[in-house]
C-alpha cells in the first residue's frame, strides 16, 4: 500500500519510504494511553521526532489515518440511515449527537488526539511552507479542518470534557489550518462549521484534569475569526 503520498515531484528525493514507515510505527508504539505519561509530554516528544521531511509526511499521514478512520466510525453507525458530509459534520451531531458514539478517542492504529494529533498538527502548523510541498496541499488542509470540525462538534453534542489538552489541541488546529491556508497563497473558501462557530461569540468552559474545576475558557468563534480572517 503506498500510504505515503508526495506533493511536488521535486521535493522526492527528500524523502526516505522506509524510515518514514519507522517513523510512523514509533508513533503508535512509542505514545499513547498504553504509556505512562501525560498527553501534554507525549504530545511535545512526539513533535520532536517528527522531523525533516519525513516528519512531515507522517505527520500528515496521521491526520489522514484520523480523518477517514473518524468518517469510517461514523458511517457504520449512522448505518446509511443519515447521509451526512465529511465537509460539514455539524448538522449530523445536532441531529443524532445524542446517539453518537464520538469516534476520536477510540481509532483504529492506536493514534490519540491529544498525543498523535496534537504533535502531527503542531508539526505541520509550524513547518506549513514546507508542509504544502512536501504533501498534496489540498487534502492536508481538508483533514486539518475536518478534525477541527469534530473537535468542536464532540465538545457541543458529543459529550467530550474540555480540559486544557482538549484546549491545547483546538488552539494548535486552527493556528495550523491559519498557516497552511497562508502558504497556500489561495486557499479555499472556509468550510461551512467553521463560518457558522466564526457567527458565533460563546466561551466554553475549560476544566482541569479531573474535571472539578474550571481554570479558564475557550471562544471557538473568536479563536477562528481572529485567526482565520487575518
Amino acid at each position: 500500500m503506498r500510504w505515503f503520498r508526495f506533493g511536488r515531484d521535486e521535493q522526492r528525493q527528500q524523502h526516505d519510504p522506509e524510515r518514514a514507515q519507522a517513523l510512523l510505527h514509533t508513533m503508535r508504539e512509542q505514545y499513547g494511553v498504553h504509556v505512562a505519561g501525560g498527553f501534554a509530554d507525549q504530545a511535545e516528544a512526539a513533535g520532536r521526532q517528527l522531523q525533516g521531511d519525513d516528519g512531515l509526511l507522517v505527520a500528515a499521514a496521521i491526520l489522514r489515518e484520523v480523518a477517514d478512520g473518524a468518517f469510517a466510525d461514523l458511517t457504520a453507525q449512522v448505518g446509511g440511515r443519515m447521509p451526512f458530509n465529511r465537509r460539514s459534520y455539524r448538522p449530523l451531531w445536532k441531529h443524532a449527537g445524542h446517539n453518537l458514539r464520538y469516534p476520536m478517542f477510540a481509532l483504529p492504529g492506536g493514534l490519540h488526539p491529544y498525543i498523535q494529533v496534537n504533535a502531527a498538527v503542531t508539526v505541520v502548523g509550524g513547518q506549513a511552507k514546507r508542509a504544502i510541498q512536501v504533501n498534496d496541499p489540498g487534502p492536508l488542509l481538508e483533514h486539518l479542518m475536518e478534525i477541527l470540525d469534530l473537535t468542536f462538534a464532540g465538545w457541543e453534542f458529543g459529550r467530550v470534557r474540555v480540559d486544557a489538552d482538549a484546549a491545547a489541541l483546538a488552539a494548535r488546529l486552527i493556528d495550523a489550518a491559519r498557516w497552511v491556508r497562508d502558504a497556500m497563497g489561495d486557499p479555499p473558501p472556509l468550510p461551512p462549521p467553521v463560518r457558522e462557530l466564526m457567527r458565533r461569540n460563546n466561551t466554553v468552559p475549560v476544566l482541569d484534569a479531573a474535571g472539578d474545576w474550571q481554570i479558564g475558557g475557550f471562544n471557538p468563534g473568536k479563536e477562528m475569526r481572529e485567526a482565520l480572517l487575518a
